[in-house]
């Protein structure tokens, strides 16, 4: 979590989590809105670039002790739209070749660089062909195997740790399309989607966020009743 954000999408997210995503706890790694209650806090200096923020604070939580051995990693945007009886499935994005072909027209970016460099280490590591775990959607980590995964990484820069770890770890798991809803038009999902991720921009102004915002219009137990 970053500090001076309005976290929105956060509030929303941790009202989807505690109506569908089965949980003990919920873990803040970063920094801590004032409205966010009854959640476990743990402060991270985030100084570095966004791929080296968000490797340090899984790292953190890895390392924590009170961290359950399993927990459920998740960014601030991403969103349970339905139950999940059973917990959080394992999901994947098809292979990394694959979708290093589908984005081939992107311009060069740390993305696109960590993404090959993944999968460089990954063929190294006799994984030749590895599936890709970069969804917007939650994902059930192992603490020592992700630790492994990263201490495998240290000198790739903006290592793709989901696909990295997804791998080393065997995970396999049931293959979707992304779930990212980067524009303010009402496409590409609908009532049946089981998860969404938002742009900022898409959830304070978009039809996504409109229908986020009214799928789940009371408070959690998360935030300060009453507050904005």
């Amino acid at each position: 979590m970053r500090e001076g954000a309005a976290h929105e999408q956060l509030r929303y997210a941790l009202r989807s989590w505690a109506a569908h995503l089965p949980h003990r706890r919920v873990w803040l790694v970063g920094h801590r809105p004032r409205w966010a209650v009854d959640v476990e806090h743990l402060p991270t200096v985030q100084t570095g670039t966004k791929h080296e923020n968000t490797t340090q604070a899984v790292r953190a939580a890895c390392q924590h002790l009170d961290v359950s051995e399993v927990f459920v990693l998740a960014n601030d945007d991403m969103f349970t739209m339905h139950p999940l009886p059973d917990g959080m499935p394992v999901l994947h994005r098809g292979t990394v070749r694959s979708v290093e072909r589908a984005l081939a027209s992107r311009p060069p970016s740390d993305y696109m660089r960590g993404m090959r460099a993944t999968r460089k280490l990954l063929k190294s590591l006799d994984h030749p062909d590895p599936l890709s775990y970069e969804l917007h959607v939650p994902m059930p980590v192992d603490k020592i195997g992700m630790l492994a995964a990263l201490d495998q990484a240290e000198h790739v820069t903006a290592v793709h740790k989901r696909t990295l770890y997804g791998n080393l770890a065997g995970l396999g798991g049931e293959e979707i399309q992304d779930v990212k809803i980067m524009y303010r038009a009402p496409r590409g999902y609908g009532p049946e989607s089981p998860f969404l991720s938002t742009m900022p921009d898409s959830f304070e102004h978009g039809h996504v966020g409109a229908f986020i915002r009214d799928t789940f219009p009371g408070a959690s137990p998360y935030e300060t009743p009453g507050r904005r």
